[in-house]
């Protein structure tokens, strides 16, 4: 049996997000459901929405929640559309949205689903067991100018290229720790590093697969959409690419005028909707790294309706 993920960040998630009696709040990757306990375990008369792509995921998160039949409802979709499951369930003008982005101890740990490197699956990495497109597809059928781009782009990989040609090169590659393995030799790193060399393609082929940076922007927006006035938006990212989206859009929606600076006058009609919370971002206290080393790269952001 694979442990719970462990929540990160959880007390100051549920600060951030004013926890109030009666209020509505939204948890967008409900996971096995950490955050979701301590949202309401912490006032009375809430209602909370959780959604999840990752049916096991809903599976955990409900049986956690037990406890909580009546003040939940739990859906399997994606949180790219917010938006429209919110107004279908209950949560419309929500007092809160939380999104805590990447993927869980219980995906990494479950090796059939294939996101490790660590131990052999398929090469399968779907949030959405349903979705059409594996790890696979993608590594065995991109062209290399395609595959080096992915793994550019959304695992920062600098040595891309060289990685697309040993891909390419040792097709057909079905499994995790084969391509562990071509990764692994085609960057020559030594064996007692502390990253793994393919550390940053299989975060790339992990994005690409579940379209997360599509996907999170489209949600960002939606969340914003379905807040109160007053309610909190509040995010949890695990590395530069997501924390990037996160805070250019967070900072385009607290603007008013968002034409170029060259602009003699304001033309973009665009309308401010959200405030900073906090201009900096907050990161786990030392104790919760030494408790739990997965929380060392979270970033939290959060910002208000207006």
């Amino acid at each position: 049996m694979n442990p719970a993920h462990v929540p990160v960040m959880t007390s100051e998630a549920v600060a951030a997000l004013a926890i109030k009696p009666g209020g509505v709040y939204i948890d967008c990757n409900i996971g096995d459901g950490g955050h979701a306990e301590a949202i309401l375990h912490a006032s009375h008369d809430i209602f909370l929405l959780g959604i999840d792509l990752d049916a096991d995921a809903l599976d955990a998160a409900e049986a956690r929640l037990s406890g909580y039949a009546t003040s939940i409802r739990l859906v399997h979709g994606n949180f790219a559309d917010v938006a429209s499951i919110a107004v279908g369930n209950r949560a419309r003008d929500a007092s809160g949205v939380l999104f805590d982005l990447g993927v869980s101890s219980r995906q990494l740990d479950t090796a059939e689903r294939g996101f490790s490197f660590r131990r052999e699956a398929p090469l399968d990495m779907r949030f959405d067991v349903e979705s059409p497109t594996t790890a696979a597809d993608i590594v065995n059928r991109y062209p290399e100018r395609e595959l080096e781009t992915v793994i550019r782009e959304l695992g920062e990989e600098p040595r891309a290229r060289v990685v697309a040609k040993a891909i390419v090169r040792n097709r057909r590659i079905d499994t995790t720790t084969e391509l562990a393995d071509v990764v692994s030799r085609a960057l020559n790193w030594p064996a007692h590093s502390r990253v793994h060399p393919a550390t940053r393609t299989f975060q790339a082929l992990r994005m690409a697969v579940n379209s997360e940076l599509d996907n999170l922007e489209k949600g960002l927006f939606g969340a914003i959409e379905t807040l109160q006035a007053g309610g909190r938006l509040v995010t949890l990212t695990y590395h530069s690419i997501e924390d990037r989206l996160v805070k250019n859009v967070m900072r385009r929606e607290a603007t008013q005028c968002i034409c170029p600076p060259s602009a003699p006058v304001c033309i973009c009609d665009h309308v401010q909707s959200v405030r900073l919370v906090n201009r900096r971002v907050l990161t786990p206290t030392r104790e919760e790294i030494r408790a739990n080393p997965r929380a060392r790269s979270a970033k939290m952001r959060i910002v208000e309706k207006l």
